[in-house]
């Protein structure tokens, strides 16, 4: 399949630019990737197509889709609320099983083709998630949620329990040629893990090298019962570290209440903070010091974190992280830099660098055709244009592992 338009190229870390030019796709790469017109007949594509690697969401809950929208509460309160009882749901695997292929095909209407993403405590669900997730073609991690306190009787499970079904998700895929689909190590967050279960899972951390996805200093109310919970330790993220889970396969969602120390030990351990702006906003969370982050050399990555998170499109989550980054002030991030983020940003921040994110020769075919009805390539900065314009009504054609959606 050849492919032809103005085509996303990321050049150094943080930086895209446009180029025209073309690709040739080959089974489930990109075989070849030139500029200028293309030498071949052309498939997909023309001079007004704006050609993009697919969108990458580094912080997502899978059973939070149908909640979106319950405003006015805290985390907490939104959590009690709100999310248990609709994680409750997934006790029933048909009702989990509708709502993956429901939640990938709303992935794929805005051009999400790879993500890391929460399931629930259930154990079948969880498998589902991965097996669903590579009929699709998605490159993906996905975690079974660890909770063992702190929440409603039907969704604790003891640690051990939870450790051993963990381990069998880890394995469902691990050595299988081919396979873009992985479980993930995910304790929801230290309120809710006791440190029996927080220690299980740092030992699965350091015996598979697969995402740790958790949540850290969100809000107020989740850093003060941290502290409640784990007097003993200096901070939030030093509850993680002392159990083994502050590693640079580790994804930290929010990071909004961090103090320098914190953010010092994150840079320094190799962890990634997903940034979540707006769910941040809707749950009055706080806003994310991106200037800090950066100033520490922490790395970044930027989520959905649906259903918080009323946001599907991760170009609406890009926008809300430059609008964010504006209201804090310190550092401005460009609509280049936001396009990096959301693509070869991610796809590093979660260790798929290698595979996914920029359109070059060997790299996964997983990419956006976009169509804008406005005058973009006239406008001073396109991408600008296309970003803050941003119509989900454009995007012409999904395709993920070789194949069109």
């Amino acid at each position: 399949m050849i492919l032809a338009g103005q085509i996303v190229r990321h050049s150094t870390p943080g930086s895209v630019r446009l180029e025209y030019g073309w690709l040739r796709l080959k089974d489930h790469l990109i075989a070849e990737s030139g500029a200028g017109k293309c030498p071949h007949r052309v498939d997909l594509g023309d001079e007004n197509t704006l050609i993009t690697p697919g969108f990458v969401d580094a912080h997502v809950h899978l059973p939070q889709f149908d909640l979106i929208g319950a405003h006015g509460l805290t985390l907490m309160d939104w959590l009690a609320q709100v999310v248990y009882p609709a994680e409750a749901r997934w006790e029933d695997p048909a009702f989990a099983t509708n709502m993956i292929e429901r939640v990938y095909r709303q992935f794929l209407a805005v051009g999400t083709t790879s993500f890391a993403a929460f399931a629930t405590v259930h154990h079948k669900p969880a498998l589902a998630a991965l097996d669903i997730a590579e009929k699709f073609g998605f490159r993906c991690a996905i975690g079974q949620v660890l909770m063992d306190r702190q929440a409603p009787d039907d969704l604790i499970r003891p640690a051990a329990q939870l450790a051993r079904e963990t381990a069998q998700l880890l394995r469902r895929k691990a050595g299988k040629p081919g396979s873009r689909v992985s479980g993930a190590i995910a304790p929801r967050f230290a309120v809710s893990c006791s440190s029996e279960l927080l220690a299980e899972a740092g030992r699965l951390a350091a015996q598979f090298d697969v995402v740790v996805e958790t949540h850290l200093s969100e809000t107020q109310d989740d850093c003060a019962m941290v502290r409640k919970l784990f007097p003993e330790d200096k901070n939030y993220t030093s509850v993680y570290e002392q159990f083994g889970i502050l590693t640079n396969r580790t994804v930290f969602g929010h990071g909004i209440w961090l103090s320098d120390q914190e953010r010092e030990r994150l840079a320094a351990a190799g962890s990634v903070v997903a940034h979540c702006p707006v769910a941040n906003t809707f749950l009055r969370a706080g806003t994310f010091d991106l200037k800090a982050a950066k100033h520490h050399g922490l790395r970044m990555a930027i989520g959905s974190d649906i259903g918080a998170g009323y946001e599907r499109s991760m170009i609406h989550v890009a926008k809300a992280a430059i609008e964010t980054a504006n209201f804090r002030g310190g550092h401005f991030p460009t609509p280049q830099e936001m396009w990096w983020q959301i693509t070869s940003g991610n796809a590093a921040a979660l260790g798929w660098g290698k595979s996914i994110g920029t359109l070059d020769a060997g790299f996964e075919a997983d990419l956006c055709l976009i169509r804008p009805d406005i005058a973009w390539r006239e406008a001073k900065d396109p991408l600008g244009m296309v970003l803050y314009a941003w119509d989900d009504r454009w995007l012409d054609k999904v395709i993920v592992g070789g194949r069109v959606t």
